[in-house]
């Protein structure tokens, strides 16, 4: 338990209760329950009689995770394992104070369990209680294995948690020939996983050693050797079972007899690798034109080489299902099918109908010339014309989209005329008592 020097304390509360036992086992320090207990720590204690006996030093034993530590009455009371420079007993008038030092510090992460028993003097009370605390955490954290995820990416395990300070490093070294040095640019952890991305490829097979340094777990605890480096194998890209591809055997048979120190072997190896890595990008590139799995980058390159004409502001995920159908979209075009998926596909809106355009129309014998009469378009004209009727009030941008999509898959000879929405529900005006009359702001529904 860390050691605070307060200038001042002030106790605004204090609470009595009475205790019926006797006698009682108090200022336990470390205290019950108590975690993260400094390895060096004593152990300190107090066993107290409220009442005029007072304790029996001679039957008060103390046992620490089982050993005995304390003995009283013995002519060795403070067993040698538990009397460090701070052990001491103190004995007065109702009250036996015990301090217990450890000689090794206490185990990392272990959970200590104290047992005190003892007696009022005459044997009347007795006390037998155990309580337990937690030592911190003092255990260096483990590298337990290495994987190398991709041709620049390694991946550590460790055995606990662990943070990586801007302080840490981290060395990999070949440990064959002929390999290429790597070093790596970032380190990010993910609870026991460390992830390293490296300045270049690893050399496929080759085994390199990784080194740590500067890592810490959760409490500060440094990784340490011999625990702090391991080996792993360079990323070999996955590649066609069947295929043969290796330089050594394509050279003539004489140039690979006449190589007697094995120096065009070694530079043959070189190039092999510069080979395989090309052959895994080759492997690699259809990732750049499949819609599911190609860049972002490549994805507006795949819209723009289909010719998209739709110039909005799309997701990646909505782009990727845009490549997907844009031809589609264009067989559809010109169709009553292909408006309602369009509007479904980028406003996510159900079209109700697409309904023929009806203008105002003259009524023989009621409409009236300069007052109800309006001027139409021609019969052609209405007979292409139509309008869009949606299931509910859109925003002005989504109005804007909607129109721009209609007038670009509409039949070249039709006329877009209205967009249709539903009109805001109408509410009625109650009663207001005081102020409505019947019949006259009276109003059925």
């Amino acid at each position: 338990m860390a050691t605070v020097e307060l200038p001042t304390l002030y106790v605004d509360t204090i609470s009595l209760f009475a205790e019926t036992h006797r006698p009682l086992l108090l200022n336990r320090a470390p205290g019950p329950g108590e975690e993260d207990v400094p390895v060096d720590s004593a152990l300190e204690l107090e066993v107290v009689d409220v009442g005029v006996d007072g304790i029996a030093r001679a039957t008060t034993r103390v046992w620490v995770d089982g050993v005995l530590a304390f003995a009283g009455g013995d002519s060795v009371e403070v067993q040698p394992a538990f009397a460090g420079p701070l052990a001491e007993v103190t004995q007065t008038v109702g009250t036996l104070r015990l301090v217990l030092h450890p000689a090794v510090p206490l185990a990392s992460q272990e959970t200590i369990s104290v047992r005190v028993v003892s007696a009022t003097a005459g044997g009347e009370h007795l006390l037998d209680e155990t309580y337990t605390f937690t030592v911190e955490d003092r255990t260096a954290p483990r590298l337990v294995g290495v994987q190398s995820l991709a041709p620049k990416s390694v991946r550590l395990a460790f055995d606990e948690d662990v943070r990586v300070p801007s302080s840490a490093r981290f060395t990999l070294t070949p440990r064959g020939a002929p390999a290429v040095p790597v070093a790596a640019l970032g380190a990010s952890a993910d609870g026991p996983l460390v992830h390293l991305v490296l300045d270049t490829e690893l050399t496929p097979d080759v085994v390199y050693e990784v080194r740590v340094e500067g890592v810490t777990d959760a409490h500060g605890n440094p990784v340490l050797a011999p625990y702090h480096r391991a080996t792993f194998k360079g990323f070999r890209p996955a590649r066609p079972p069947s295929r043969s591809f290796q330089l050594w055997h394509m050279l003539p048979g004489h140039n690979r007899r006449d190589d007697v120190t094995g120096d065009l072997h070694r530079f043959i190896a070189c190039l092999q690798e510069v080979t395989d890595l090309l052959l895994a990008d080759l492997d690699a590139f259809p990732d750049v034109f499949d819609l599911e799995r190609a860049p972002e980058a490549f994805l507006d390159a795949i819209l723009q080489d289909l010719g998209n004409p739709f110039a909005f502001e799309l997701d990646v995920l909505a782009r990727r299902r845009l490549a997907s159908v844009l031809v589609e979209m264009y067989q559809q075009k010109g169709t009553a099918l292909g408006l309602r998926n369009a509007i479904r596909f980028f406003l996510g809106i159900e079209v109700r109908a697409i309904s023929p355009f009806a203008s105002d129309t003259l009524v023989l014998g009621e409409s009236e010339l300069g007052v109800d009469w309006v001027l139409g378009p021609s019969e052609r004209f209405a007979r292409y014309a139509f309008n869009v009727e949606v299931e509910r009030l859109l925003s002005p941008a989504e109005r804007q989209r909607l129109r721009t999509l209609v007038e670009y898959l509409k039949p070249a000879h039709t006329h877009f005329v209205d967009l249709v929405e539903p009109l805001p529900p109408i509410l009625p005006e109650h009663w207001e008592l005081g102020l409505s009359e019947l019949g006259e702001t009276t109003t059925l529904h």
